[in-house]
């Protein structure tokens, strides 16, 4: 049950988003993200310990996703706003720090392992005329075997991959990595006011499961992957329906600005 102060916060937060919807400008919109602030600061304590970036900067950057879900949320779908706004605070904090990160960095430790192994491959490979097995390097390097596959796969991660790389993760269900790249012109639906309405109106008569892959890649601005793990589906069938829900809403909008 929501305490006496959570139930005024949440009050006055729709009273004031009524208010901006109807009358939009910047003093209600302050007001707004004063009142929920408490959702950005939650998302940045969980950030900020997973990256080298300050608290401020952080928070700065949370906040332009709280605004972008004010000037976003419909009222009439009756849902609440933190839950609709969580979404595009955290997914603003990530593109963030995507942009901001450079080529994976790996544990000088582990960097130093990976020099060893290779040294260490080639004098076993010499001693036992056969390629050593992970055991046996490890036991060489005196570490565990599960830290030597640790470093493996640190290796293997920060390869290069070809976009054509196949991609299978069942037995019919099999696509390659470039279909699991987002395309940059995909940023989000940033439309008009009266696109806006056209294309809720062409989301509406989708079906249902792509129509929610698109709401949540393109309006929550999730990854593919957060969405595939949201819907308890595979990243494969997220790509296909992103791909099939474009096509069939261009064709909706195209339709639509006929009749118009």
């Amino acid at each position: 049950m929501l305490n006496p102060t959570t139930n005024t916060l949440k009050c006055n937060s729709l009273a004031l988003l009524r208010q901006y919807q109807q009358t939009p400008c910047n003093q209600i919109r302050n007001q707004i993200v004063q009142l929920n602030i408490g959702l950005v600061r939650k998302e940045v304590h969980h950030w900020v310990k997973q990256c080298t970036e300050s608290y401020e900067d952080l928070m700065q950057v949370g906040c332009i996703g709280l605004i972008r879900a004010i000037e976003r949320f419909d009222l009439s779908r009756g849902s609440a706003f933190s839950t609709f706004a969580v979404p595009y605070i955290r997914g603003e904090i990530q593109h963030y720090l995507r942009d901001k990160s450079p080529s994976v960095r790996l544990p000088r430790q582990w960097v130093d392992l990976q020099r060893q192994g290779g040294e260490a491959i080639q004098q076993l490979q010499i001693k036992l005329h056969r390629r050593p097995t992970d055991t046996e390097i490890a036991e060489y390097l005196e570490i565990s075997v599960e830290e030597w596959h640790q470093v493996k796969l640190a290796r293997q991660n920060r390869s290069l991959l070809s976009l054509d790389a196949p991609i299978q993760e069942h037995e019919n269900d099999a696509t390659c990595l470039a279909e699991l790249v987002p395309d940059p012109r995909y940023r989000s639906f940033q439309l008009a006011q009266e696109d806006q309405i056209r294309l809720q109106q062409a989301l509406a008569r989708l079906e249902e499961g792509t129509r929610r892959v698109l709401e949540f890649v393109f309006l929550h601005d999730l990854t593919q992957k957060e969405t595939a793990e949201r819907l308890g589906i595979s990243a494969v069938t997220v790509s296909r329906r992103v791909k099939r829900g474009l096509s069939s809403l261009k064709g909706l909008m195209n339709n639509s600005e006929e009749i118009d």
